[in-house]
Order: structure tokens, then C-alpha cells, then sequence
């Protein structure tokens, strides 16, 4: 058996654990190993995904390395060594897999339902990257190259809807249409990136609230899942908070109607972010910090349109049109948001210029 082989590389004897298949990740593959009175986590990487396992393995452990240095107090759950001292484990059939410590009192969430759980998960993303706001972000390498590029996305769904079916692109024609009514997004991040107006940073670059360890009080505890841990710009994440916090409806709702924005939920998102962050971001930053929602709202519809167009290659199909449903939520939310901008906006400048919500 495959995973006997990866226990006895980290030194566990297999007759002694259990081993069960553990949370709804889609990437990778997770299992919760118990016995002899310790926990771990295994996970078999996708290495369909990420194609380059050593870059995460040699990323995790300069963080690691870092943090134990300069702030030793960090929770980071990092990847144990092998009996022969590596991080990633290769078995004979050529998997790749790691194992980390279980987290004894913590537990995972998979929605938000609270404005305390958007607060505390937002925290827990400012907190990591504001830790590692000294160590020079190219000193990592890239895990998945040009994962948040707007402008590769879009020339990829350019050239996939001059290739689509007639009768796909017929039935997509009103998000289509609303992909290009949309273009001043893709305009505004290109000059963005085009003219350096904001810094890159070591970012998460996968917020969902499922990427937060909690404790029993529901408190954060630390992020987890760091294979997407990358130099990147702070858009990313707070724009994919935005995006999975802020409606109480999934992106695999068909019903649109139910697709509402909390404001609540959004506030909760800029007061946890910024009493990390405050003091950290520029003024830029903090200038773009509302653009970031539709940023990544934007850029997640133009993704799941453009594999409906691309029979569904990427992300797959649990029934026909699905990736076009989902393409549909994404647009719907992206006007639910950009009719907010505005108190999104008096809120983000309240809470900046409110010396509570920042530190001194």
C-alpha cells in the first residue's frame, strides 16, 4: 500500500495508525493519520496543479526558516521532515506527499456565516503576510505562474470564444456580453501593474475561509494550505475575501436571486485585514483596496465562462452548463458588488483614519 510506504518515510510504523480521508479540499488529497496518541495530516499533492512540488517544498521551508527567526510565537504549520530530512516525499510511484502536525483544538469552517469569522479569518491574512513583510518576496519561487494575471486570463478567453461552438457561444452571449462591459477592470489593472503602483508582497493568494485554522472559540488561529504562498499583490487576497465571504450564497448557486452582498460581512473583512495591515499598506494600496473584489469577481466569471466555451477542459462539468451557471453567479455578483462601491468605500476610509482599527 502506497501510503504505508509514505509512514514509513517519516518514520511511523503503518500497524500503528489509522488513516481516513479528511476535508473537502478539490487539489489535493488529505488524509488525518492517528495513533500511538498524535495526529497528523497527509497530503498527496496534485502534481497536474502544481507541477513544480519542489518550488512549494523549498517556499515552505524559507518561510519556515524565517519565522522561526523572527517570530517564533507564529503558529505555522509547516511540513515535518522525513527520516532522510526532506519536506516532500516522493514514493515509488512517483506521488508526492507531506505530512504536518496535526492541530490539536482547531477546526476548519467551509462558509462564512458571522461577521467574527470574516473578521478573524481576514486577521489571520494580514497577520501572515505582515510577518513576512521584511523577507524580499523574489526569494521565493513561483508555484503556479501567473495564477491571479488578468490579462493572460482574458487573452485566454479570446482565444477560446473565436474558437467556440456556435450554439455554446449563443447561450453565453449575455455573459459574454457582460465580460465586455466590464473591460475598464481589466484596463485599470493594467495600469496597475504597468506603472508599479503598488508593491509585490509574500501573499496567501487562496483565501477562502476553509484556509483558516480556528479554535473552539472560534478565534484564528493561523492560515493553512500555503502551496499557493507566492510573490503577488495584496488584490489577490483581499479580493478573493470578497469575493467567498461576502454573499451568503456559493458560487454553485443557480438561483441568482439569492445572490445578495453583506455589508456587514464586508466590513468585517477591511477592519480584520487592516488591524494587521494598516500600517503596512501604501496609500495606493489602500486607494485600490475596494477595486480588489472586483478584481478577482471579474476574474473568476471570465475563468468558468471561458472553460464553458472550452468544454469544460479545467475545471470539469457535474451537468451540462455548469461552468456557465457558474459564470452567471460570478456576474451577478459582480454587479451586486460594484452597486456597493460606494459605501465600500466610506467604510474602507472610516476604518483607515480610525487609529482602533490600526496598529500604532
Amino acid at each position: 500500500m502506497i501510503l504505508n510506504e509514505v509512514l514509513f518515510a517519516y518514520g511511523l510504523e503503518p500497524a500503528d495508525y489509522h488513516i481516513q480521508n479528511f476535508g473537502s479540499g478539490l487539489i489535493n488529497h488529505t488524509f488525518k493519520v492517528s495513533g500511538k496518541g498524535k495526529e497528523y495530516i497527509l497530503q498527496e499533492l496534485n502534481t497536474n496543479v502544481f507541477k513544480s512540488p519542489d518550488s512549494i517544498a523549498y517556499n515552505l521551508s524559507l518561510i519556515q526558516s524565517y519565522l522561526e527567526e523572527q517570530f517564533p510565537s507564529y503558529l505555522f504549520v509547516g511540513p515535518l521532515a522525513s527520516i532522510t530530512g526532506n519536506f516532500l516525499f516522493k514514493s515509488r510511484s512517483g506521488n508526492y506527499y507531506r505530512l504536518f502536525q496535526f492541530v490539536t483544538g482547531s477546526h476548519t469552517i467551509n462558509a462564512v456565516s458571522t461577521g467574527k469569522e470574516a473578521f478573524e479569518a481576514a486577521k489571520q491574512f494580514g497577520r501572515f503576510t505582515r510577518a513576512l513583510r521584511d523577507l524580499e518576496p523574489r526569494s521565493l519561487k513561483y508555484t503556479l505562474t501567473d495564477f491571479h494575471n488578468l490579462e493572460l486570463r482574458f487573452s485566454e478567453f479570446k482565444k477560446v470564444e473565436s474558437k467556440a461552438e456556435p450554439e455554446k457561444w449563443a447561450l453565453a452571449s449575455d455573459e459574454i456580453n457582460a465580460l465586455y462591459s466590464n473591460y475598464s477592470i481589466i484596463q485599470t489593472y493594467s495600469n496597475i501593474i504597468a506603472k508599479k503602483e503598488i508593491p509585490i508582497r509574500i501573499i496567501h493568494h487562496d483565501t477562502k475561509i476553509s484556509n483558516v485554522l480556528f479554535d473552539d472559540n472560534e478565534n484564528g488561529l493561523c492560515v493553512i494550505d500555503l502551496d499557493t504562498v507566492m510573490p503577488g499583490y495584496f488584490l489577490s487576497d483581499v479580493g478573493d475575501m470578497m469575493r467567498t465571504y461576502l454573499s451568503a450564497a456559493s458560487e454553485e448557486e443557480t438561483d441568482l436571486d439569492k445572490i445578495g452582498i453583506r455589508e456587514e460581512i464586508f466590513t468585517s473583512i477591511c477592519s480584520g485585514y487592516l488591524s494587521e495591515m494598516g500600517d503596512t499598506l501604501t496609500k495606493k494600496e489602500l486607494q485600490y483596496f475596494v477595486f480588489s473584489g472586483e478584481l478577482m469577481i471579474y476574474m473568476q466569471a471570465i475563468r468558468f465562462l471561458t472553460d464553458f466555451l472550452n468544454n469544460d477542459v479545467y475545471y470539469g462539468s457535474k451537468y451540462p452548463g455548469h461552468n456557465l451557471n457558474r459564470a452567471k453567479n460570478q456576474f451577478k455578483l459582480l454587479n451586486e458588488y460594484i452597486n456597493h462601491q460606494q459605501s465600500f468605500s466610506e467604510i474602507v476610509s472610516h476604518l483607515e483614519n480610525d487609529s482602533y482599527s490600526l496598529k500604532s
